[in-house]
């Protein structure tokens, strides 16, 4: 699972447009540390460690801990549900109405060429 939260964790850094200092800063979690996480070297992560991720990045804090391995099925063996790492990225680019309106445009323009 560590592979899986690395790469969640530098796809939304990068959708942010975030250093690791300002990631480190906005969450007082070092900076060698985040650097761990999104290599995968860091295996797992506090919990709370990952809320204030989750709120740096404006993204569920159940996506990461999904992310991290903590949750898992249910009980009843249905699968909780999740958010894809497209719709988790998009929720945390904070994009305006008009970029809205181009990626809906563009996924559009992806899905007529199949």
């Amino acid at each position: 699972m560590a592979k899986r939260l690395a790469e969640e964790l530098k796809t939304l850094r990068a959708i942010k447009k975030l250093s690791l200092r300002e990631v480190e800063e906005n969450t007082r979690i070092s900076n060698a540390y985040l650097s761990q996480l999104e290599r995968g070297e860091a295996e797992n992560p506090s919990p709370d460690k990952l809320q204030k991720l989750a709120k740096c990045y404006g993204v569920p804090y159940e996506h990461l801990m999904r992310a991290a391995g903590y949750l898992r099925p249910s009980a009843s063996g249905r699968p909780k549900p999740d958010i894809s790492r497209l719709q988790a990225a998009l929720m945390g680019a904070n994009l305006t109405e008009e970029e809205e309106d181009r990626m809906i445009d563009y996924l559009g323009y992806i899905r007529s060429k199949k």
